[in-house]
């Protein structure tokens, strides 16, 4: 057991603060921490820094896709940019190195490469003595990830160790663990079981979807398009926070045939994504490395539309190269694409079996239990 732990992670995107709250609950699970505490890092930085870092990200991915993908691009290259970028961060990050050194965590997990990179610079002054590993989010490995001081790196992927292989880690201090996800997904729910108690039809294929918990993103052009489909199928769409989504899925709902092969069910803000994803056959959305692993630990192929530029199109070719996804770049094809998969069954079992393949649903836990392993190293 370790006497302090701080997990970290920044709310840029909500990956990596699903990803630290996996590990707490891993920890949690294991009773492997005397102390264990769950920051959000850009909590302690200037509000200005906050609201650039976590706001002109979901911006850029909005509304500058291309911008945001040249510049994940420009940044990686391995070390080019780090001196620049930490000078930056510790300007903005006062209280975050406060708290360091005033509380001294035995162990610091970051979930975000912003605290790793100020944690590796403590350590290096000789201001911090604690052991610090890193959990990449991402199947791909971008250079914001590297810092010279640290103790264990996880990936979610043998060619990622290797990449760092590469870089200059050493292999012993990487573990392929896979991306942590919350150990519900690790519980197998009949997938019957859940269609009755989510109120959904037993037999018909049935694909999900989600615009996240606030609702954003195209979910009404991907309806639109799903609605054409000829082969029977129910389209759960979680709709997140978004009533007027909802609302208006709910209308195109209705605008359906009574002989039509869809079935539209509009979900609303649900905690349920683990038995959502029980129930389903297939994911259709955007390849974020938590959604991506979530999917596969529920055996669930996915369907690629709008990648982020950068770390989801990346993610999106591991998947495709593993014959775990399939990938639409144009919307008015979308039905084709899926019935022509559903029309497939062979295929379809190939994919299954890859999904498993990859899948690795114990990763929070894994992780942890190897943290253990290196405490008395």
């Amino acid at each position: 057991m370790f006497d302090r732990v701080l997990i970290l992670s920044a709310s840029a995107g909500a990956g990596h603060v699903r990803a630290a709250q996996a590990v707490e609950k891993a920890f949690i699970r294991l009773n492997a921490a005397g102390e264990l505490r769950n920051i959000d890092t850009l909590q302690y930085t200037n509000k200005l820094f906050e609201k650039l870092y976590s706001k002109a990200y979901i911006e850029l991915v909005d509304k500058a896709p291309d911008l945001l993908g040249w510049l994940y691009n420009q940044l990686d290259d391995p070390w080019r940019f780090e001196r620049r970028r930490l000078v930056f961060d510790k300007l903005n990050a006062r209280p975050f190195i406060k708290l360091l050194k005033e509380y001294q965590p035995d162990l610091a997990v970051c979930t975000h490469f912003l605290p790793a990179e100020i944690i590796s610079w403590l350590k290096q002054k000789k201001g911090l003595s604690t052991r610090q590993a890193i959990v990449v989010t991402d199947f791909d490995l971008h250079a914001m990830w590297l810092c010279r001081h640290y103790e264990h790196y996880f990936v979610a992927i043998e060619e990622t160790k290797l990449h760092l292989q590469e870089l200059g880690v050493p292999p012993e201090k990487i573990t392929v663990s896979g991306i942590p996800i919350d150990p519900v997904f690790a519980e197998h729910k009949d997938k019957d079981q859940m269609r009755k108690k989510l109120g959904l039809d037993a037999v018909l294929t049935t694909i999900l979807t989600s615009a996240g918990g606030f609702g954003v993103g195209p979910m009404e052009m991907l309806i639109q398009s799903l609605m054409k489909m000829r082969n029977k199928v129910q389209v759960v769409a979680v709709c997140g926070k978004n009533e007027e989504l909802k609302s208006r899925l709910e209308t195109l709902s209705g605008q359906l045939d009574a002989n039509s092969p869809v079935k539209i069910i509009p979900v609303g803000y649900t905690t349920q994504m683990d038995e959502y994803m029980s129930a389903a056959d297939l994911l259709l959305g955007k390849p974020g490395g938590l959604t991506t692993s979530e999917a596969l630990a529920k055996n669930l192929p996915i369907v690629i539309v709008h990648p982020i530029r950068g770390q989801e199109e990346r993610n999106s070719d591991h998947l495709l190269e593993e014959g775990a996804s399939i990938r639409c770049n144009n919307l008015p094809v979308l039905a084709y694409k899926i019935d022509k998969l559903l029309d497939d069954p062979a295929r379809l079992d190939e994919m299954r079996a890859n999904v498993r393949r990859l899948a690795r649903p114990s990763a929070a836990v894994d992780i942890v239990k190897k943290l253990l392993s290196l405490r008395n190293t």
